[in-house]
């Protein structure tokens, strides 16, 4: 039996149409034209942001991650402030990726992860 396929020029345009974009960070027009639902809904939780990218790492503290809850492993890193920590979760630090592999997080994403993993310290 014969497959009818269609061999118009739109048709296969559209069967080897890419299956994904490339987006860059600070490319705006990109950023502008992604509509992911939950930066539709507005800022997702710190709960969400660590269940979605930082819970792999801090959960067992792969790589010598500081352990959510854990006060031992996050008072030496409290100690230098809230805003070295943020800037070291937003631009990498030692084998901390930047932003925790979460490059669509914003930078108030961050803190709240960065809360929720110390808020029973």
């Amino acid at each position: 039996m014969a497959v009818s396929v269609d061999m118009s020029r739109e048709a296969i345009a559209d069967r080897i149409k890419p299956s994904a974009k490339v987006r860059l960070a600070g490319d705006e027009t990109a950023q502008a034209n992604s509509s992911p639902a939950a930066m539709q809904e507005g800022s997702r939780s710190g709960e969400a942001v660590y269940n979605q990218a930082c819970a792999a790492c801090h959960a067992g503290g792969v790589l010598n991650a500081p352990r959510t809850g854990n006060a031992e492993d996050w008072e030496p890193r409290i100690a230098k402030g809230m805003d070295t920590l943020l800037e070291h979760s937003i631009n990498g630090f030692n084998a901390m990726p930047p932003r925790g592999t979460c490059m669509n997080c914003s930078d108030d994403e961050i803190l709240a992860a960065i809360e929720y993993m110390i808020e029973d310290i």
